[in-house]
C-alpha cells in the first residue's frame, strides 16, 4: 500500500475510542500471551484488558502535556501516536499500528513527520523502545542511537545536531 503523509490525519483520543485502543493495544501482546498456555482465553483477556488501562492510566499521569492521538486512514483509525514536546525534546511516548499497516512504510513516514517537526525545532527526539521490538530495527535505520538501559527498554534518541537531512534510505 503506498501512503503519502498527507493521507494520514490524527485526532485527540476520545472515551469512545477506547474498545479500539484495547483491540490495538491486545494486537501488541499476542506473542506474549501465546507463552501463558494454562491461561484461559478469558484469563488473557482479562489480563491484557488490565494492562491496557494501567499503561493509559500512566501515560496520561506521566505525560500531562502530550498529545493522545488516533491515527487514522481514510477517517478509519488504524493506530495511535502519543508524543510530548518538551523544552528540549518531543518524547515519542507510543507509536503503535494496527497489525494491517505494520511493515507498510507508515511507521517510518510518521517518524520522519516528527522527525522533521524537531529538525524545525532543534530538538531531540527520544522513544523507549522494548529490547525485543522489532521496530528497533527501523529507528536505528533513521539514525536514532541508544542512549539508555533500563533491563526492559532502551532509551533511543535522534539528534538534528548529528544528522544531515536524513531520509531513512539506507
Amino acid at each position: 500500500m503506498k501512503l503519502s503523509i498527507h493521507d494520514v490525519r490524527f485526532r485527540p483520543i476520545s472515551q469512545a475510542d477506547f474498545p479500539f485502543l484495547l483491540r490495538l493495544y491486545q494486537s501488541t501482546r499476542v506473542e506474549e500471551m501465546k507463552l501463558i498456555p494454562d491461561w484461559t482465553k478469558q484469563q488473557k483477556s482479562a489480563f491484557v484488558k488490565q494492562q491496557f488501562e494501567a499503561q493509559h492510566t500512566f501515560y496520561q499521569k506521566q505525560f500531562g502535556d502530550a498529545q493522545f492521538d488516533l491515527i487514522l486512514i481514510d477517517d478509519q483509525p488504524v493506530g495511535r501516536l502519543y508524543q510530548e514536546q518538551r523544552k528540549d525534546e518531543i518524547r515519542v511516548i507510543d507509536i503503535t499500528l494496527i497489525p494491517e499497516f505494520r511493515n507498510q512504510g507508515l511507521g517510518k513516514k510518521l517518524m520522519l513527520g516528527i522527525m522533521q517537526k524537531a529538525r524545525n525545532l532543534d530538538l531531540a527526539v527520544r522513544i523507549h523502545v522494548e529490547l525485543n521490538n522489532p521496530a528497533m530495527h527501523l529507528y536505528e535505520r533513521l539514525g536514532f542511537k541508544k542512549i539508555g538501559d533500563s533491563g526492559v527498554y532502551y532509551l533511543m534518541e535522534w539528534n538534528p545536531k548529528n544528522h544531515q537531512a536524513h531520509n531513512g534510505e539506507n
